[in-house]
């Protein structure tokens, strides 16, 4: 297998793109299978909605369940991590009081929906701090589960997170808080292809998972999987036909959040064919890789006098995602200069006092991308 798969993807080739985990990039076959599922769509539309689409959702899924290593019939499509994190959320039965546990590194999306879900209901979102620099997993666990209270009755938090990339202890937290009768949410809109899961075993009453991004599926393709004693608790966030289809399942779960409304659902069918091109290609190989050119590039800018590091470098911590603090940078002003002067796509954000750089790197990139992205943070030092 070459060492580069760029051709393989639609990317423009004069962009240094070092962003794969904001929105993903889909493969050229991919892409191809996901504009036949909207063909088929379009040329007998009431056809496939009645007929083809629920046996169609249904290989797909089951497609993903082995993928994820989940129990049959307990996720279903959502169109990304951020819609599951909406639709537990306003599934859940708060009253005032109510504490939702949560910390620093959580998607900013996700965290406004919490943050409305508790001016409704008068629960309240609690932010666990997080120490800089992080030295360790059982340190970023300790400072979680040290805000847990007896009003504690749901615990929110990403398996990697989006602005720093770094992998939180959410399994262990889990197991804490089973223990303890304290729901679980789990955001892992970073994970499938990215690391591997076993939802089974993983302890989650709920992971949300994007399948856009790193296993390379089209934009769209997510899922909400519920352990099975949880699957009750859900509800659509929109009710329409689901369950009324004359190939509808017997169990609502199934029937009410997979199906709400008519919309485009190549995106999810397509699922299958992005696992498969992963299989094609060694993709266990082609992470391997990545996770060293991220560790080599993390020692580079680290080494760099204008680059803090947010914690250790170890393969517990990152994989194919490493977030930097700058220092006294601006950082929509960087991540501007760093597109418009040296064409590197790549996210620049605020966490706490400090501008972060975040590299994502997938299985298109190159060494020359990271020596390119150097040679800028060198300059704009």
């Amino acid at each position: 297998m070459s060492g580069n798969l760029r051709d393989h993807f639609l990317l423009e080739k004069d962009v240094v793109f070092l962003n794969h985990g904001s929105f993903g990039a889909c493969p050229k076959p991919v892409f191809e299978t996901y504009q036949a599922w909207q063909l088929q769509l379009e040329r007998q539309p009431v056809r496939f909605f009645i007929k083809e689409l629920w046996p169609a959702l249904q290989t797909a899924r089951r497609a993903l369940e082995a993928y994820v290593g989940s129990e049959e019939d307990c996720l279903v499509p959502v169109f990304n991590a951020t819609m599951g994190v909406n639709t537990v959320a306003h599934s859940l039965k708060l009253n005032p009081g109510d504490e939702i546990l949560s910390n620093e590194h959580e998607y900013g999306a996700c965290t406004r929906a919490w943050n409305k879900i508790c001016a409704k209901t008068g629960a309240v979102y609690v932010i666990a701090p997080i120490p800089s620099p992080i030295e360790s997993l059982e340190q970023v666990a300790e400072a979680i589960w040290s805000r847990v209270t007896d009003r504690t009755k749901v615990l929110f938090i990403s398996h990697i997170t989006s602005p720093s990339g770094i992998v939180f202890p959410a399994e262990e937290l889990c197991r804490r808080a089973r223990e303890r009768g304290i729901i679980t949410i789990v955001d892992g809109a970073h994970c499938p292809g990215q690391i591997p899961l076993n939802l089974k075993e993983f302890g989650a009453d709920f992971y949300t998972g994007n399948c856009h991004k790193w296993l390379c599926a089209p934009k769209g393709s997510a899922f909400l999987y519920a352990a099975p004693d949880k699957k009750h608790l859900l509800e659509p966030l929109v009710v329409s036909w689901g369950g009324t289809n004359e190939c509808a399942t017997d169990d609502p779960f199934i029937n009410e959040l997979q199906f709400q409304g008519t919309n485009d659902v190549a995106a999810f069918l397509s699922v299958p064919n992005a696992i498969q091109f992963q299989a094609d290609h060694n993709w266990d190989e082609v992470r391997v890789r990545c996770q060293s050119m991220v560790a080599w590039v993390k020692g580079e800018l680290e080494s760099l006098p204008s680059v803090r590091p947010l914690y250790p470098t170890t393969n517990t911590l990152q994989k194919q995602m490493s977030g930097f603090a700058l220092p006294g940078k601006d950082a929509i002003a960087m991540k501007e200069t760093l597109v418009s002067k040296y064409n590197i796509e790549i996210p620049v954000w605020n966490l706490k006092d400090d501008a972060i750089l975040r590299v994502s790197v997938q299985g298109y990139n190159t060494q020359a991308d990271l020596e390119t992205l150097i040679q800028a943070v060198k300059e704009l030092s």
